[in-house]
Order: structure tokens, then C-alpha cells, then sequence
């Protein structure tokens, strides 16, 4: 178990850190374009994720092959502030990270992906609109979530 949940809190880490990045530099740099140049720029980095980069995918697969392990361990072989900590941590990564993933920003991006970045003006404008504020909002939520998981793993791992 204490293996596990070392390679859940790495890999976790990892996965909060790419969300932290977009927060405070890709998201903020972005917000200096025009919007076409904006759109386009989101387009270019979300189809380096989308073509299935390979560390990407590892990363992302592995945190939440990491974290399920973990949370099953705890619940099958302790009780208590361990099995707590780790249902705890597991909830909060699936719920806020994943799930949030799933429902709010692929949506998001596969709607900016379909973004002709020759459109109109109005069109482009409209299109930011709908994307930028609700992305970087629930990406905000996400990196919080997994800071949160973080610390539980790590509070887990000290009692382990």
C-alpha cells in the first residue's frame, strides 16, 4: 500500500501541476491574444492532448489507475483514518479532477476545436466568450481538487 500511494501522490502531483500550469501561464497568456489568435493557439495545444500524447496519456491514465488502486487497498485491508484518507483522496481526484474533465472541459474544448479560426469577427468573439471564462473557472476547481488529493495521499502515506 505504501507503494501504491507513493506512485498515486507522484502521479497526481504531476497531472495538478500540468492543471496548475494552464492556470497561471497557458490560460494567462492566452488571455493576451486576439481572439482568433486565441482560439487557434487553444486548438494547437488541446490537439497536441487530443492525438493521444503518449506522456500525457500515461500521466493522466496512471493517476487514475493510481488513485482507484489505492482507495480499493484501503478499503479492503484498513479501517479507519487510513481507509478515510485514502476513500477520501480517491472521491476527490475522481469527482474533481476526472469527472470535471469529463463534463465540463472536453466538452469546452471539442466545442473550440469546431471553431473555424477564419470565421467572423462576431463569431470568434461569441465562441471566446462561451469558452474562456467557464474553462479557466472550473480548471481553477480542478487544480484545487487535486491539491486537495495531494495532501490527503500525503497524510495518508504518514500514517502508512
Amino acid at each position: 500500500m505504501t507503494e501504491a500511494t507513493m506512485v498515486a501522490i507522484a502521479l497526481c502531483g504531476l497531472v495538478t501541476g500540468f492543471l496548475l500550469a494552464f492556470a497561471v501561464v497557458v490560460m494567462p497568456g492566452l488571455r493576451q491574444l486576439d481572439d482568433g489568435a486565441y482560439l487557434r493557439a487553444f486548438q494547437v495545444i488541446d490537439g497536441v492532448i487530443q492525438r493521444r500524447q503518449p506522456l500525457f496519456l500515461v500521466l493522466w491514465i496512471g493517476a487514475l489507475l493510481a488513485v482507484a488502486i489505492v482507495m480499493g487497498l484501503a478499503v479492503r485491508f484498513h479501517v479507519g483514518t487510513e481507509r478515510l484518507l485514502a476513500v477520501a483522496a480517491g472521491v476527490l481526484y475522481l469527482g474533481g479532477v476526472q469527472l470535471l474533465t469529463m463534463i465540463v472541459h472536453l466538452p469546452l474544448n471539442a466545442m473550440v476545436q469546431r471553431i473555424d479560426p477564419a470565421a467572423t469577427a462576431g463569431t470568434l468573439r461569441e465562441a471566446r466568450t462561451a469558452f474562456e471564462a467557464r474553462w479557466t473557472r472550473w480548471n481553477a476547481v480542478r487544480v484545487g481538487f487535486g491539491m486537495a488529493t495531494v495532501i490527503l495521499l500525503l497524510a495518508l502515506l504518514a500514517r502508512l
